[in-house]
């Protein structure tokens, strides 16, 4: 089922023979995966078995009862949101690399933030892929926010032109802050005076890419932010006035979780009306946010509903991350929402997992008083830790090799259409994480490869550990240290 047809690299001579892994594959769901070696040529996988033939490989590497995971499709970046795109480009890609990720999939839109600017995107796209070219470690792909009418009707384009095949939603822009104040609104969207971000946007924006679906086929798809913004409004107003609450509790409690539920439920109702099939759900954060998400589901059977996860989410609540610079949105939640999302995970009911990697540096992070949450920025890196910190707490909590290969590599890559990433088997692209299961090490954020010099997860403790990293074949992570130059090529996607 997971393998592709058999190309002119069938007789390529082995580049690279991985020895003695444990290969987690697709369909296989045994407790320990079978030893077996993994052969390279021409950057894909040509052959997985025992006892492979080493003869003229040019190089064997022997990963000495390992795990080899499939190669994380992080479907949920933000490069170049605080610094300058072509810095991090650089500085994230390594960040991917360390820790496990070869495809970031990045959120791009005009406005504040990224490249400050606005306008169409036949001009702003070729200035972000210039911005990236030659700099990456990882190969990486573009998802889109149309902001204005003019950015609707240029999504034909943006399919057939640049190959990006979907589009983001921020459900609140319109009406409340990016970081926790509507007062930061002012020209923060640059959109022109006579137009409105609001839920008839995000209702001419599903029927335009329900149309290019018509045309171009069903790989379309478009993701949305879903929170409210008149309730996150009213409440922050709450939370500040009544001053009974700091740090992520407050933060938390100024967008609550039923802002998510509703937003969840305006989308789905909106997906329903204009006949979109192909809605993602993001970062779910709550039990009322994944309720929602399943409810709607049952009411909608005609929409394809994907629901997405963060590491942060899954790993980190109010209490235990490390300071304000946990900071985002949606907020880290009780432990009460942490748990609730593991036992959705564990029963199937959430699709896949990210990072939502943020680079934001101290300097950017904080207001004049590092101590006021509703100051500070919002958004943390985070891609160095998910696969080791969705292997380690998931396999804890009974959640097998082959769902989190799935979780963090398959079903992204087929949701995306990234068709030759996400797989270990013959055919695909040789993107291999090798991981120690049974490594032990505290997180600090003085050994990330980030530009970040914080991370909420500061003094969690891992019990996994990446320890090499191939794209299509090539290490780029080797010895705790990004290896080689930056050989990441940006992915066209094909909307068939």
């Amino acid at each position: 089922m997971f393998r592709r047809e058999k190309p002119e690299w069938a007789v390529v001579t082995t580049e690279l023979l991985i020895r003695n892994a444990r290969a987690v594959r697709q369909g296989d769901y045994a407790d320990e995966p079978p030893v077996v070696d993994i052969a390279v040529a021409g950057g894909v996988i040509t052959e997985i078995g025992p006892g492979l033939s080493s003869g003229g490989a040019d190089r064997v590497v022997d990963a000495r009862g390992l795990l080899a995971l499939p190669g994380v499709v992080d479907a949920h970046q933000h490069w170049g949101i605080y610094q300058d795109l072509a810095a991090d480009t650089d500085t994230e890609s390594r960040a991917c690399a360390q820790g496990g990720v070869t495809t970031s999939i990045t959120y791009m839109r005009t406005g504040r933030y990224y490249l400050n600017k606005g306008g169409p995107y036949r001009e702003f796209v070729p200035e972000v892929l210039d911005r990236m070219a030659g700099r990456s470690f990882v190969d990486h792909a573009l998802h889109l926010a149309p902001m204005t009418a003019e950015h609707i009707a240029e999504i034909p384009s943006l399919v057939t032109d640049f190959g990006i095949t979907s589009f983001k939603i921020f459900m609140f822009y319109g009406g409340h802050g990016l970081h926790g104040r509507s007062a930061d609104q002012a020209e923060f969207l640059m959109i022109p005076p006579s137009e409105r971000y609001d839920l008839a946007h995000f209702e001419f924006v599903m029927r335009a890419i329900q149309r290019a679906r018509a045309r171009f086929g069903p790989g379309l798809s478009l993701s949305l932010h879903c929170e409210t913004a008149e309730i996150m409004a009213a409440y922050t107003e709450l939370v500040e006035r009544a001053g009974e609450l700091t740090g992520l509790r407050a933060y938390s409690a100024s967008r609550p979780a039923h802002s998510e539920g509703l937003a969840v439920t305006m989308a789905a109702y909106l997906a329903h009306e204009t006949g979109l099939a192909g809605i993602n759900l993001l970062h779910l954060s709550s039990a009322k946010a994944v309720e929602a998400a399943l409810t709607m589901a049952t009411a909608f059977p005609e929409v394809d509903f994907r629901r997405e996860v963060t590491i942060g989410h899954l790993l980190a609540d109010v209490d235990i991350a490390h300071g304000i610079g946990g900071k985002v949105n949606p907020p880290l939640r009780e432990r009460e929402d942490v748990e609730a999302l593991w036992r959705h995970l564990l029963a199937g009911e959430l699709d896949w997992v990210v990072s939502d990697h943020a680079c934001c540096r101290d300097e950017q992070k904080f207001g004049a008083d590092p101590d006021d949450v509703f100051a500070a920025k919002s958004g943390f890196g985070g891609a160095e830790y998910l696969l080791p910190g969705l292997v380690g707490e998931g396999r804890k909590r009974g959640l097998s090799l082959t769902r989190i290969a799935e979780l963090t590599a398959a079903n992204p890559a087929r949701r995306y259409g990234l068709t030759g990433k996400g797989v270990l088997g013959v055919g695909f692209d040789a993107d291999i994480v090798l991981v120690d299961p049974d490594a032990r090490w505290t997180v600090r954020a003085a050994d990330s490869e980030s530009a970040q010099e914080y991370t909420p997860f500061e003094g969690f403790e891992m019990s996994a550990r990446v320890t090499e990293v191939f794209l299509r074949g090539r290490s780029v992570f080797a010895d705790g240290r990004v290896v080689g130059d930056p050989r990441g090529r940006y992915l066209r996607r094909d909307p068939a």
